[in-house]
This record gives C-alpha cells, structure tokens and sequence, in this order.
C-alpha cells in the first residue's frame, strides 16, 4: 500500500483535518501534541512516532552525489526526496533500487507521476498544500495506484465436488464493485479471481464488503506479489483486490470468517500452466469472465472462460523465492 504523508508546517488545524479525513498515513508537523488532539495518525516531529533525522530523513536531489546519499540513508529510514525541475530521472533511478523513498510533491499531477516511476513507483509521497480539496485529490490518486497485475484466460477443465471443509469468508472495510475481485490458488503459481457477493439474490442479500474466497489453505495475492494463506489473514490486514482490467488497489480486512461447508474444486488451463482452487459449493460463489461479468460456480462448466493470474511459485513466509519446489 502506498504512503501519504502530507506536510503541515506551518500549522494548519483545516489542512491536518482534512489529511486526517482523507485517510493520510502520516502528518509531518512541528509540535505533534497538535495532531494528537485532533485524531489517532502517525506524526513526524521532534515529539512524534517518526522523528526527523533518525527514523525519516530530507534531501534534495540535484546531482549523482545527492541521489546516493538518498540511497544510503533509505538503508536506515525513509526519505523524503525533493527535485528541483521535477525530472522523473532521479526518481526512476531511486525507484529501481530501494523502496523507502517518499515523494515530495504540490499536485495530484505530480502523485501520479512519482507513483507510477518505472511503473512500481515510489512507496509514497508528501504533500504540501495551502488547498484542502487538493489533499482529497491526492489521496484519490494514491488510493489508485496500486500497480497492474497481469491477468490470463483460463479454460476450465475439471470441476469436482470434494466434500466439507472449511473456508473462508474475507469482510473488506470497503464496498467491492462487480468485475473485481481477490486472486485466490491452491498453489502459489497461479490463482483465479474470485468475485464479490455483489449480486442480488433470491435466497440472501448481497453484501458487496465479503468475497468467499475459498478453502483455509488456499492462498491469495497480495500486493507487492507477496502471498497469504487464507486462514491467517486478520483484521486491519491488507488485501490486494484486482479488477478485470488487471487495475488493483488494496483493500483493509474487516473480519475474517472461517465455516465449515462443502466444497468445490475447480482445475483450469491456459497454455502450459495449470491453477486450481476449493471454493464452497454454492451459487453466491462466483469466479469472472473476461469481460467482467460473474459466473456462478454452481452454473460453471468445462469449457468456460475464466481469469486468473501466473504467478512465480515457491513462497517462503508469503514472498517468492528462487528455489525447487512442486506444489500439486
């Protein structure tokens, strides 16, 4: 998930409200006794959780020598980077080799180019501001920028029912749309997207925060192209949620429920790669089209179309690594 961070130096009560509102992570204030007062928010300040010089540095990117010292001291904690001419240069370069620059930046515009330098983009910016409506507007942009991931046509080939077990529900603390959703796999090598209960139904109400998505072992996709298994995921977690399109942005767990009910397993093709997933057998349960629209598993048959997403196998505590593994 990427940082906003948004500077109120001088003191402004309105502006470090309406950061507080638009769900910035953390003010860059003077006295943070100030902020305190106003809401619970990370704060750097001499007094805050992150203290200038030791846990957050500044520095002003002008030539070579000020874009290593950048990179030396992300080693130790994040840093704020300014450029004088706004060249997405510097960026790119402190980009491709550390993930703890911060963006210093006046616009929206300016967001979403430092969010999207050589794609990955920064780990966040800081905004400074006299506009209130342009603290809601980067807060937009940064909400947006979660990175594509690439998404593939499967061919269902075997569907089987495979008794009871346990899976799990994820309740987000955001409202999902029709077309999205989470990517869930038996292996971490490839995962499908399962839809959210959006749909109107004759037998229960649609609840659009809950994606069923699958049994406990099962693991799903997060940002950054780290791995969970179902089962641990927790409230205040983050999950990566993927529209049709690939577009993704992260969404906070709510409430996790685990229930025993029985299941399906699903095995789809697309070319040389294989996915495969237990779902609970029932019509709220839904995988996507290519086009976006839902398909319910208890409809679903060999032959359909389905998307999913190859991904590199071999996971060590959720993280990708080089090493020989088979997972079946």
């Amino acid at each position: 998930m990427k940082q906003f961070w948004v500077d109120i130096r001088p003191w402004r009560q309105d502006l470090a409200t309406t950061a507080i509102e638009s769900g910035a992570d953390a003010l860059v204030v003077d006295d943070a006794g100030r902020v305190r007062e106003l809401g619970r928010v990370t704060t750097v300040a001499e007094n805050g959780d992150l203290v200038p010089g030791k846990d957050v540095f500044e520095v002003e990117i002008v030539d070579k020598a000020t874009e290593e010292e950048a990179l030396r001291l992300s080693r130790t904690g994040w840093v704020i980077v300014r450029t004088r001419d706004w060249t997405v240069i510097p960026l790119e370069n402190l980009v491709a080799q550390s993930d703890r620059i911060i963006a210093a930046v006046t616009s929206a515009d300016e967001a979403t180019l430092a969010l999207t330098a050589l794609e990955r983009g920064t780990a966040g910016v800081l905004l400074s501001t006299d506009d209130p409506a342009e603290i809601r507007r980067v807060a937009e942009a940064v909400a947006g920028a979660g990175a594509e991931v690439p998404l593939t046509t499967f061919e269902v080939t075997r569907i089987v029912p495979v008794g009871m077990g346990d899976r799990v529900c994820v309740d987000t603390c955001s409202l999902l749309t029709d077309g999205e959703g989470m990517l869930v796999g038996n292996t971490s090598s490839a995962f499908l997207l399962v839809h959210p209960e959006t749909l109107e139904n004759p037998y229960v109400a649609p609840r659009p925060f809950r994606v069923n998505a699958g049994a406990v072992h099962a693991y799903i996709l997060l940002s950054g192209g780290k791995t969970a298994y179902l089962a641990d995921l927790a409230a205040g977690d983050t999950v990566l949620v993927a529209e049709h399109t690939g577009a993704t942005h992260d969404a906070v767990v709510g409430r996790v429920k685990i229930e025993r009910r029985p299941l399906l397993l699903i095995e789809a093709t697309a070319s040389d790669a294989t996915v495969s997933l237990v779902l609970q057998n029932a019509e709220t349960i839904r995988l996507v089209r290519g086009d976006g629209t839902p398909i319910s598993v208890a409809s679903l048959t060999v032959g359909d179309k389905v998307l999913g997403s190859i991904a590199e196998g071999g996971r060590h505590f959720g993280i990708a690594v080089k090493e020989t593994i088979r997972e079946k």
